[in-house]
Formats: C-alpha cells, structure tokens, sequence
C-alpha cells in the first residue's frame, strides 16, 4: 500500500512569487525609469515631462525606448511630421520614440535645461544637470536638431537663442 505524505501547512508550502500592484494613485515605471515623471500640459510646448518626486543633481532620472530604425529613414520621417522625436544615436541608427509609452519622450527644450539627453550603448539616457524640485517640468538643450533653425523656440529662458 502506498504511503500518503500529509499534505503541507500553508505555511510550509512554497510561495509563488505574487505580481506586482500599484498602491492607488500610483503607477508601476520600468526599471530604467529611476524617478516617477508624469506628463502633462508644458508652458513650453504641449505636453512636457514633470518630476513626481525631488530628484538630486547628477542622478540619472531615466531613458526613453522607441523604434530603431536607420539615420536615412529617421531623416525621411523628420521631413513628413510636424512634431519629431527622433534621435540618432549614432552615425546609422535613429530611434523615433512616437509611439513609446515613456513618460521621458515628451521632455521639452529649454535654453537654460535642468537636464541633459545622452546617448550611451544605444540607449537614450537623462540626468540631472541641477537639483529638480517635485512638480518642476523636465527640460534639456536639444542641441542641434531636424528642424535646422526653422521652428521658434518657446522655452522663455533667460539668454533664449530663439530657435531650434
């Protein structure tokens, strides 16, 4: 006759890793996305990238993710749209970020930026260039752009070279 082993205390049974839930009013982020950022009307332009929470100097907030694609058809698209987000990253690889779902994509330009874009391993990066408060808009220098001059800058920094 077989033995029949007991069956285990509830407490004794392996646990089963439980999926991961937001508590109410907050949202899960990626691991790459360091700081919780929310996106909403920019004095800027349009939509912007706001801090949720205090973020220090020279800490890496967070990247954005998008579609790679090649500089030639990031350079078609930039022509065919009104609003880009596009960046090469390298000398033959873009990523356009139009449909990405990061909160990152819709940081603005700003002629005195308290952020900075870097491309590293492919992947685009922001840090902190100052202190940012909570509730304070995300901004970085674009630095040069698809738009080559042609469209009016809005950011109304002290020193604003006026175009991008």
């Amino acid at each position: 006759m077989p033995v029949l082993s007991p069956r285990p205390h509830a407490s004794t049974r392996p646990s089963r890793p439980r999926p991961l839930l937001p508590l109410q009013g907050q949202t899960l982020r990626p691991a790459y996305q360091k700081f919780a950022v929310e996106v909403r009307p920019s004095a800027i332009d349009g939509q912007g990238a706001f801090a949720q929470e205090a973020i220090a100097a020279r800490l890496k907030i967070g990247e954005i993710r998008g579609e790679s694609l090649s500089v030639a058809q990031a350079r078609i698209r930039a022509t065919r749209s009104e609003r880009i987000m596009i960046v090469e990253v390298s000398a033959k690889k873009a990523i356009d970020f139009r449909q990405s779902t990061d909160p990152m994509r819709f940081t603005n330009h700003s002629c005195q930026p308290n952020a900075r874009l870097t491309i590293r391993g492919g992947r685009v990066e922001f840090y902190a260039l100052k202190a940012i408060e909570s509730g304070e808009e995300i901004t970085v220098n674009y630095g040069e752009t698809h738009h080559e001059g042609r469209l009016a800058c809005r950011c109304g920094a002290a020193g604003c070279v006026g175009r991008l």
